[in-house]
């Protein structure tokens, strides 16, 4: 124990920095494929990993979730340095990226295992989370359906499920294109849709 406490004085004095505490952040925004890039091209975000959240069903599956009676979601967990980027800016990007007004899921996926919602791990992004949709529904007159709920816990979707815009550009580009998200995403938030 004597020795780690000194390694750990030497490489303070010696300028060194300890690594970052990193924190995680959970949103639901429709299909899981679709949140993965948006997030991953924001400096500070460590990595990405879809998954499902919301529900009471233990280790859910792909089958499971999808059939919309699990009671979870479709969820992206973000792993990011608040030390490069704060969770507000995380919050920002989100809403661009889904249509806040649906109730029924997102785009052409429909029901309640495609729903939007904001994940919150404790006070302060609660307050945050409602803070930004509360600013957006008076800015924009809009009704927002979009759900601010206590985190559960989250599970790690299937490995061919992760950095699918990646593995499988082709399909995800179609996919992305027939399910009308950009189009909507323009609809509504103009040049700052994505964003």
């Amino acid at each position: 124990m004597r020795i780690l406490t000194i390694i750990l004085m030497l490489c303070m004095s010696a300028g060194g920095a300890m690594a970052a505490e990193y924190k995680s952040a959970v949103f639901a925004g429709g299909c899981f494929w679709c949140l993965e890039g948006p997030f991953d091209a924001l400096p500070g975000v460590i990595k990405t990993e879809s998954g499902y959240t919301g529900g009471s069903i233990q280790n859910p599956t792909y089958e499971q979730v999808s059939s919309g009676t699990s009671g979870h979601v479709e969820a992206m967990r973000v792993v990011y340095d608040p030390g490069k980027i704060t969770y507000d800016e995380l919050l920002a990007v989100f809403w661009r990226n889904i249509d806040p007004t649906d109730d029924g899921g997102q785009f052409c996926d429909r029901g309640p295992q495609y729903r939007s919602a904001v994940f919150v791990a404790d006070a302060q992004e609660e307050a945050a989370a409602l803070r930004e949709k509360s600013r957006l529904e008076k800015s924009m007159s809009m009704k927002i359906a979009t759900e601010i709920l206590p985190l559960k816990e989250f599970y790690v979707a299937e490995e061919y499920h992760q950095d699918y815009y990646q593995k499988n550009p082709l399909r995800y580009h179609y996919y992305r294109s027939a399910c009308g998200r950009d189009r909507r995403l323009k609809q509504i938030w103009g040049a700052e849709a994505g964003h």
